[in-house]
């Protein structure tokens, strides 16, 4: 259920066990051929989706849309806050969500560079509310081995506006997808150490613009997207959060 659908009295009436999402996003460029709200839209999919499976086991609260995106600056349409204004952002939400007595909050994410502030929040806001569950998932990683059966492209190829987010795209709003600007891979390489993307992690991490990744801000292989892997990337996502979903309901807190 929605949490801005409801009305007062049925908030105040709610199992307080129930979990409660609060989606993270991002409105940035990727590249020529997705929107700007490509990060928003994915994660408000995979929590509609949730919604639709267990309506009566989840509270969805209002995304917040615009996250930490300095590093896409040099591409116009980017927005950005300071990793202090996002901070206080979800301190401030989950605060009140805590106030009312809800005690499991998972933070679903979907853009990379909200997940350094992201765990920041989970570690110190967690720490001051010891009656409550404060959880962070980003959305390419709590699946991991299911996702890298889906994926066909080699190190590098499923990171942002690539493979994965172009397949999501094509699922979830195709007619936004702008096929004729897709753009070949033209990722800039690094040190050997600092390579990775969305399903591989580099060892070690690495600062660089998005202008310093990719001249045309895209940095993976959209070519390789089709609405098929979207479908399959939904399923898988959309079952880890289920199993999370379930565990933070079905085990109650002292």
């Amino acid at each position: 259920m929605y949490w801005e659908q409801l009305t007062s009295p049925q908030v105040k009436t709610m199992d307080k066990n129930l979990p409660v999402i609060l989606p993270v996003a991002a409105v940035e460029q990727h590249g020529p051929h997705l929107p700007l709200a490509t990060d928003k839209m994915i994660g408000e999919h995979f929590c509609k989706v949730l919604n639709e499976e267990i309506p009566d086991d989840v509270v969805i609260l209002p995304t917040i849309s615009v996250g930490c995106s300095e590093h896409h600056m040099d591409f116009e349409g980017s927005l950005s806050v300071r990793h202090e204004t996002l901070l206080r952002q979800l301190q401030d939400i989950s605060g009140c969500v805590v106030k009312y007595g809800f005690k499991n909050l998972l933070i679903l994410n979907s853009h990379g560079g909200n997940q350094a502030i992201g765990q920041t929040f989970v570690e110190t806001f967690g720490f001051r509310n010891p009656q409550c569950r404060i959880a962070l998932a980003t959305w390419w990683r709590i699946s991991l081995e299911a996702l890298n059966q889906i994926t066909q492209t080699p190190p590098g190829g499923t990171g942002h506006a690539g493979e994965f987010e172009t397949s999501l795209m094509l699922h979830i709003a195709p007619d936004l997808v702008q096929l004729d600007k897709i753009a070949v891979k033209s990722n800039i390489p690094t040190f050997r150490w600092a390579e990775g993307d969305l399903l591989r992690a580099g060892n070690v991490s690495l600062y660089r613009t998005m202008k310093a990744m990719t001249p045309n801000g895209v940095f993976g292989d959209p070519s390789a997207g089709t609405m098929e892997k979207g479908v399959a990337i939904t399923r898988v996502v959309v079952k880890a959060l289920r199993e999370i979903i379930m565990d933070l309901k079905e085990s109650v807190l002292n």
